[in-house]
């Protein structure tokens, strides 16, 4: 009797360590593979979130770009006007050139002062009647009031406001002459006005704009 008993025993913790053993490998793996894919998913939302950071970054880079291309652009308007146009308005011995956009302020001589404030008359030329004279710069400094001389064609307007009297010239040459050249500048019968500046990256040479007055 006592045998039997203990032999129901073996066999019942026999068949319990062979459930235990069965059992346990199926759970083990498979919490390991629902911590694994916990995982996988975390990092999965962890990157898409990095990226949503880096896509949004570059939204407002560009963004800041495009303003600052915005500004550079409205502060490279303005230089323009500035440069064109002095509000020196009580100076009426003036030079307009609607083609360009220049309304500017003239002065007696050529000197670097004269031309950091406005446009210069070459003394040996004539104010009203002939040959006017005048100079400016065109870039690198704070008036470049010629700076789009080059533009003009022949037909173009060029309003002097004289001393005397208000002269409208039409442009008949555009040209690039020797800086030793002086012939432009010559006393002239009729009336005529000329304009010289620099030609940029050619420190031997000049541009040079000639206008004779519109007939009535």
């Amino acid at each position: 009797m006592l045998y039997a008993i203990k032999k129901d025993i073996i066999e019942i913790a026999f068949i319990i360590t062979i459930i235990i053993f069965s059992v346990i490998p199926n759970l083990v793996p498979k919490s390991a593979s629902q911590n694994s894919y916990t995982n996988l998913e975390n990092i999965n939302v962890s990157q898409e979130n990095i990226l949503n950071s880096n896509i949004n970054s570059n939204k407002n880079l560009n963004k800041i770009l495009n303003t600052e291309v915005t500004n550079t652009n409205q502060l490279t308007s303005i230089e323009e006007n500035r440069n064109n146009t002095n509000m020196d308005v009580n100076n009426s011995w003036r030079i307009e050139i609607p083609k360009i956009g220049l309304n500017a302020p003239i002065k007696e001589g050529t000197t670097q002062q004269v031309m950091l404030e406005a446009v210069g008359h070459f003394t040996e030329t004539s104010k009203d009647t002939g040959n006017v004279g005048l100079a400016a710069h065109n870039r690198g400094y704070q008036c470049n009031f010629f700076s789009r001389i080059k533009e003009l064609k022949k037909g173009d307007k060029i309003i002097y406001r004289g001393p005397n009297k208000t002269r409208t010239y039409i442009v008949e040459t555009n040209t690039i002459i020797e800086q030793t050249n002086w012939d432009y500048l010559k006393e002239s019968k009729d009336n005529r006005i000329t304009l010289i500046t620099c030609e940029e990256n050619k420190r031997e040479y000049r541009r040079c704009i000639q206008a004779i007055e519109e007939k009535s």
